[in-house]
């Protein structure tokens, strides 16, 4: 059995581990906890009724036919752990007086410490027609709108983001043709700030991708949106204009939520009993203050750190956010936290898709990517938050 530790010296046990949600970070937290040595009763409840699985495959390997749909694990393994899986089960209801999860087949489960790791659902924005376009979460979504495109059929993407710019690539590859809708000056603009994002753009325009930027959609309708720049023939729309924390659980219990669930660098929230991780935790990182990250790297991490926390063992919420991405041959890996406004150094050949940037602020690296160049991000890593000359950033002589 595992225990926690109650700060005089003394443990007390902890029964009963329940995990609501079913992604990655839920997956990692059930890990964690075996390995650590928490023995008692594990139970995983998840809405789909698949088994727990990656999401980035959804946008880039499953969607473009590359490889196969994978499971995180199969049922043995879960059996193996001694982890009783609810799939296709939504939890209802969470009552913090006599610390049980109700769930949509009218059972209750007891809960001696909850992780909450509900993850987010994707926006859909109040235009007209919005209910006859797509959207990408799941694996069900992966496999409609890949059995939807044919030779030549169009997509057309509202959102220049992560998502949109991946199935916008995953299409080219399935022979389809791809448009992307982006309301900001450029696609990812806020994110990698002018320079990057012009790379990113021109690449995707190299390979056939038709960007519109500045543009707004005001309708969708069979076979076309229509938009602030014009009509916009379409066979298929999917929206992916971002995700919304899917804190209804949480908040519904009177815990603290704003944009997530709010935890502490522990991942703690408002209630000692219930943790929360992956994409609808509102983290305390300590260097950035309340972080709300949704990526693959941080989910992993928050699981582990979760499982930790709920054991009483060290942690906390230090580490850089990281994403990956492939798109075409931009295979890339990004580390830190930088803003748009932040000074943009390269070092290598953008023209052949293999170099790295750092962003600066001051004399301060904020992040750095590598592109087409690998086994560096360790490096790249260690580099953010640090004072470097830009010239050491900058030279090729530097290994």
């Amino acid at each position: 059995m595992g225990t926690e530790d109650t700060g005089e010296g003394a443990t007390a046990p902890i029964t009963d581990i329940v995990v609501i949600g079913a992604g990655l970070a839920a997956v990692s937290a059930i890990e964690t906890l075996r390995a650590e040595g928490y023995d008692g009763r594990l139970i995983l409840v998840g809405k789909e009724p698949e088994l727990p699985y990656e999401r980035p495959q959804l946008s880039k390997d499953f969607l473009s036919g590359a490889k196969e749909f994978k499971l995180s694990h199969d049922e043995a393994w879960y059996a193996e752990k001694d982890v009783n899986v609810l799939a296709g089960t939504t939890a209802v209801a969470l009552d913090l007086n006599d610390g049980t999860v109700a769930l949509d087949n009218g059972k209750k489960l007891a809960f001696g410490r909850l992780l909450l790791a509900t993850g987010a659902d994707p926006k859909t924005p109040p235009i007209p027609g919005i209910e006859t376009a797509m959207t990408l979460r799941t694996v069900e979504d992966a496999r409609r709108l890949k059995e939807a495109i044919r030779s030549g059929t169009r997509v057309v993407t509202v959102g220049g983001g992560w998502i949109g710019l991946e199935v916008a690539a995953s299409v080219t590859a399935l022979g389809g043709t791809a448009v992307v809708l982006e309301a900001a000056a450029q696609p990812l603009l806020n994110v990698l700030g002018p320079v990057l994002a012009e790379y990113v753009a021109d690449l995707h325009t190299r390979h056939g991708v038709e960007i519109h930027t500045e543009t707004t959609v005001e309708a969708i309708e069979p076979g076309v949106v229509l938009t602030s720049a014009g009509e916009i023939p379409a066979d298929i729309v999917l929206v992916a204009v971002g995700a919304a924390p899917a804190t209804d659980l949480a908040a519904g219990a009177g815990l603290e939520v704003g944009d997530g669930i709010v935890v502490d660098e522990r991942l703690r929230t408002s209630d000692p009993r219930v943790f929360a991780a992956g994409d609808v935790a509102l983290a305390t990182h300590t260097v950035h203050g309340a972080l709300r990250v949704e990526h693959w790297d941080n989910a992993i991490r928050q699981g582990r750190l979760a499982a930790r926390s709920m054991l009483g063992k060290d942690g906390v919420y230090d580490w850089q956010p990281y994403f990956f991405t492939d798109q075409f041959e931009f295979s890339m890996e990004y580390v830190g936290r930088s803003a748009p406004e932040d000074e943009v150094l390269l070092r290598g050949n953008a023209e052949g898709d293999e170099f790295i940037a750092y962003w600066r602020r001051g004399a301060t690296v904020t992040a750095g990517m590598n592109v087409g160049i690998w086994d560096v991000n360790d490096q790249l890593r260690e580099l953010v938050g640090t004072e470097t000359d830009p010239d050491q950033l900058t030279d090729l002589s530097q290994s």
